[in-house]
């Protein structure tokens, strides 16, 4: 028979039992989803990065690497099935595109590591652009709900667009080599054969008609690699940031370059900007656009909407919106410039 001592010091040792025990049954599953061929590194090193870097005693961490375009959807809905807390999407944004959409309008979280040739949604959000960096966002287990967009029941997150845009997208995907260098190239080899296309523009308020060189759809500011297409972009607002370009002439193309990556290419007299809750754009014939950079055949009609707050997302404590502009205190001079340029010529 045990005294009260050894009674006390027995219930003590299964009072430790269990909570080990409840400690590793409390541990959240996460799925790591590796896309081997994204962006231009190589991507064996991840794995062992994930196992130093992952808190181990909050999470049970599973890899998975994806060989086929879709993979890593099927991957997403099997965790969801099974219970998972979070997937991490680690590659470019079509990685984090094919994860994502398999997450909206449910309680899993989604987690990037950016890994891509652009990696637009990453930067838009203020995630860390290394890996080691990016996974240490998933330890601080800060996760705030989001908006996403559809385009004819396809989801989007960053942004969508036909046009010019949308026909270099689908020469970069052709192409055996990856990065802003190459997407720069393919860029400049089809500028000067595009033809502008006339696009019916309906809101829900009012429909106007748009000869343009692009239409792109913001939930996200940017294209990626800090191109602000949609620079007021918030992805907490339940709308819509539509840009679009006019056509323009050779000699215009620096200056749009420049306030493209300067966050001001709403400020260009060939733009047209403005938000929306939901929008159809009507083309010509179907065609090719691109949906978070990956091109994509789909019908003349396209029907746009914003679902407000129905994604969960990793996010670094005391995350940001993205800033306006890249150039700091150099910004005021340089638009001082070029309104006093702007006001000699006239224009």
């Amino acid at each position: 028979m045990l005294s009260f001592n050894a009674k006390k010091h027995y219930f003590c040792i299964i009072e430790a039992e269990y909570n080990i025990t409840h400690s590793l049954e409390s541990k959240k599953k996460i799925l790591a989803v590796i896309n081997p061929i994204s962006g231009t590194d190589n991507k064996e090193y991840v794995p062992e990065t994930i196992v130093r870097v992952i808190d181990s005693s909050r999470y049970d961490v599973t890899v998975r690497f994806t060989n086929r375009a879709g993979h890593a959807t099927e991957l997403t809905r099997e965790a969801i099935r099974q219970g998972f807390f979070g997937v991490i999407a680690i590659g470019g944004d079509g990685t984090i595109n094919e994860v994502a959409s398999a997450l909206t309008d449910t309680d899993v979280a989604l987690g990037i590591v950016p890994c891509g040739s652009g990696n637009g949604l990453a930067r838009h959000l203020g995630i860390p652009l290394t890996v080691d960096n990016a996974l240490q966002v998933i330890n601080e287990m800060n996760i705030q709900d989001f908006d996403y967009c559809k385009v004819n029941d396809v989801p989007f997150f960053c942004t969508c667009g036909v046009g010019f845009d949308a026909h270099v997208s689908d020469k970069f995907a052709q192409s055996t080599k990856r990065g802003p260098v190459t997407y720069v190239k393919k860029a400049l080899a089809e500028y000067l054969k595009y033809r502008c296309e006339e696009y019916e523009i309906e809101l829900p308020d009012n429909s106007f008609k748009e000869k343009a060189f692009v239409i792109a759809c913001g939930n996200a500011s940017q294209y990626g690699n800090n191109a602000m297409i949609a620079p007021h972009a918030s992805m907490h607002d339940g709308l819509i940031d539509v840009t679009v370009i006019h056509p323009f002439t050779p000699l215009d193309t620096a200056m749009l370059s420049f306030l493209l990556f300067t966050g001001h290419i709403d400020q260009d007299t060939n733009i047209h900007s403005f938000r929306t809750s939901k929008l159809t754009i009507r083309r010509p014939k179907p065609g090719v656009m691109h949906i978070d950079g990956e091109p994509m055949v789909m019908p003349a009609e396209l029907h746009i909407c914003c679902i407000h707050n129905g994604l969960k997302i990793f996010m670094p404590v005391n995350a940001d919106e993205p800033k306006r502009s890249l150039l700091g205190p150099l910004e005021n001079s340089f638009w001082n410039f070029v309104d006093a340029v702007r006001n000699e010529l006239n224009i």
